[in-house]
């Protein structure tokens, strides 16, 4: 028998879990871009790799972890394993290909053990994991920063399998050291390693001692509830949907390579209780960096779905069992190896959740708002920091806010992170003291926001001056396709990209490397959201 207190009871004790873990992550990380734009995620899983509870992080990384914890126990818990877990060990990865994302996002996965009697021996019971995922300011490859337009992954940075970094609590020193000669920046990326070690450790003592607290039986059935109740409300959520096929086309401004645009279409089918999400039709694989691996595809239909529940639901993996996703192989929404991904996990995300949500207003019109700004304008700046006696390396990672879509209830909001990223605004502070660097201009970019009777919000603009000779990429979206309106609503701006030197504007593209003297400025300035109902 459930008793409702203490399942609610239970709900809260499991989404504490990761919460706590990305406390320590936060306060023990060393780079600005974990530290202060908090760019993890931390979740909590059971033996089956199904996600018990997550805090609310980046959607992003949520919903694309589950493959990472499959991954490790198919790496090591199968039957040709000649390593399996136990207890100290801790796995690294970060191949998108094998439960990844894009490979700054470096992964970590801890097994939990409980000491149980089993046929009157003492043994050591596996019960879940803990993870985290942390992007990285570098992590190797053609650019400082990992985050230029390459033509295979093999360009974007170090490839790392699910590996053994720690071994029966001692760290292997040889991954170690072998990940750490292959970036720019070894003692910062150390430092935010060690943070994620210190995020999953604190999640694997708080969850053995909910499992000595209260038992083995008692939390493995309370967590198969959860994941039960979950799945219910989401078919609760999709019965109120009415039935039919919904379809949405939607474009990348380009892949970075070429300057075709890049649809991708989606067709959602509503049949009672369940959801067909079906991406036929979409672009194949594309030569630059705007690839989607299968796992990122998952992440935004589950934020999608999760965003119409609009309740207390527990964050879990029950929320994609009613829903089917198809993702034909070798699309942009389901690359193949060795295909370039580092855009696709930042920006591709994006456009899969646009199209969702522009096929889902479709059946319902008084739910679903305008089209937010549909990009991270992701910026990363590498080169030798010149400011002390001894210049060393640098590597600075951010993305930039914009105007969220106005919806059917009031208008969007300014400025802001939006969708499939939930980052924060990087402290000019913060930057100015790490890296040789400048932010001359930041600021609301007024008029930006699509006309409505709900109007779109504001986009940003956030010139950045160099102090020393660097490289420059960018990676953004909306340069030529404006963010949709709905019922309506007019579309919000253009989002645009200006090198200043000598006083001189110069237009950039969306995507690009550029290479920067002292004293030049990047000026970005960010897409506004669309409007919503007539103006």
């Amino acid at each position: 028998m459930i008793d409702p207190i203490r399942l609610e009871v239970f709900k809260h004790l499991f989404a504490a879990i990761p919460e706590e873990m990305g406390v320590i992550l936060q306060k023990a990380s060393f780079s600005p871009n974990i530290k202060e734009r908090r760019d993890f995620s931390c979740a909590l899983f059971d033996a089956s790799a199904r996600m018990i509870a997550q805090a609310a992080h980046i959607p992003v990384h949520l919903g694309a972890m589950p493959l990472s914890v499959q991954a490790a126990i198919d790496r090591f818990q199968g039957p040709d394993s000649q390593s399996p877990l136990q207890t100290g060990d801790v796995i690294v990865l970060n191949d998108p290909f094998q439960g990844g994302s894009h490979l700054p996002d470096i992964t970590l996965v801890t097994p939990v053990f409980v000491a149980q009697e089993i046929d009157g021996r003492p043994t050591q019971s596996l019960q879940g994991f803990t993870a985290n995922r942390a992007h990285h300011a570098d992590v190797g490859g053609i650019a400082p920063g990992s985050m230029a337009i390459g033509r295979e992954i093999y360009q974007e940075g170090l490839i790392i399998p699910p590996i053994k970094v720690v071994e029966g609590g001692r760290i292997n020193r040889s991954v170690w050291d072998l990940v750490l000669a292959n970036v720019r920046t070894p003692q910062e990326r150390a430092g935010d390693l060690h943070a994620q070690l210190a995020a999953n450790q604190r999640g694997a003592d708080r969850f053995a001692g909910l499992l000595t607290r209260y038992g083995v039986d008692q939390i493995a059935g309370y967590s198969a509830v959860l994941l039960e109740y979950t799945e219910r409300l989401t078919r609760n959520l999709l019965q109120a949907i009415p039935d039919g096929g919904y379809t949405y086309t939607d474009y990348l401004d380009d892949d970075g390579v070429s300057d075709a645009p890049v649809p991708i279409t989606v067709t959602v089918e509503i049949r009672g209780d369940r959801a067909r999400v079906d991406f036929s039709g979409s672009a194949p694989e594309q030569a630059g960096s705007v690839n989607a691996v299968r796992a990122i595809t998952l992440s935004a239909v589950n934020y999608v779905f999760r965003l119409l529940l609009g309740q207390d639901v527990p964050n879990n993996s029950g929320a994609l069992a009613p829903i089917e996703v198809i993702t034909p192989a070798g699309s942009i929404v389901n690359a193949r190896h060795p295909a370039p991904v580092a855009g696709g996990n930042v920006e591709t995300s994006q456009r899969i959740t646009d199209v969702l949500l522009g096929a889902l207003a479709q059946a319902l019109p008084d739910r679903i708002p305008a089209a937010s700004q549909g990009t991270m304008n992701n910026l990363t700046l590498g080169g030798l920091d010149r400011r002390s006696e001894n210049p060393r390396p640098f590597t600075y990672y951010e993305t930039l806010g914009g105007g969220l879509g106005g919806g059917p209830l009031r208008p969007g909001v300014s400025a802001r992170h939006v969708h499939m990223s939930n980052t924060l605004n990087t402290p000019i502070e913060a930057l100015e003291y790490a890296y040789p660097i400048q932010v001359d201009r930041y600021e609301i970019r007024s008029g930006s926001g699509g006309a409505g009777l709900h109007p779109g919000g504001e986009g940003l603009r956030r010139d950045v001056r160099v102090l020393s000779v660097a490289e420059a990429n960018l990676i953004g979206e909306r340069r030529r396709f404006q963010p949709y309106g709905l019922q309506g609503g007019e579309p919000g701006a253009y989002g645009e990209n200006v090198l200043i030197r000598d006083g001189l504007e110069i237009p950039l593209p969306a995507k690009g490397k550029i290479d920067l003297q002292p004293g030049d400025i990047l000026s970005i300035r960010t897409p506004g959201g669309g409007g919503w109902g007539q103006p």
